[in-house]
């Protein structure tokens, strides 16, 4: 093939350092849109961000030219540094080390764009926890549940 033809869609999943539920409604919807300016910066497309206080899932159509990680560490670091610049938090503000990512398929897509997008619903539901806990299960991804994410009880 003379081009490059690739359709990857990503779910990734970042957490608040200790999970503490440190982004406001007051200001969630600006970090959102900001994050979603360095998605498409990086030319990846932002499908879907939305949150919890104390997590924030998004779903992109992976740039093949940028990394996982790349992205991720980027997101991490310049909105680390815009929620500091805004004073949008009395506390200190840092995000875990780590992150899930999950691969979809097209048929997926319409599917994790309404999850996403009803967090907050969801979440009445089941915990973040037990979220992540699912998806490492469903994905058949091997984990030790000590080196996961800091859990404290809600």
């Amino acid at each position: 093939m003379a081009g490059s033809y690739t359709q990857v869609y990503i779910q990734i999943v970042f957490a608040v350092h200790g999970r503490v539920s440190l982004i406001r409604s007051d200001w969630e919807a600006e970090l959102y849109k900001y994050i979603t300016g360095i998605v498409q910066n990086r030319k990846h497309k932002m499908l879907a961000i939305n949150g919890m206080p104390d997590h924030i899932p998004i779903f992109v159509g992976l740039n093949p030219n940028d990394s996982i990680s790349d992205l991720v560490r980027e997101i991490k670091k310049a909105s680390n540094a815009f929620i500091h610049e805004r004073k949008f938090s009395n506390y200190p503000f840092k995000w875990q080390s780590g992150y899930g990512a999950f691969s979809y398929k097209r048929s997926d897509v319409n599917m994790l764009v309404n999850y996403v997008m009803n967090q907050k619903e969801h979440h009445k539901n089941k915990t973040f926890k037990e979220e992540c806990l699912q998806l490492l299960k469903e994905f058949a991804i091997e984990f030790k549940e000590e080196f996961l994410f800091e859990w404290y009880a809600s």
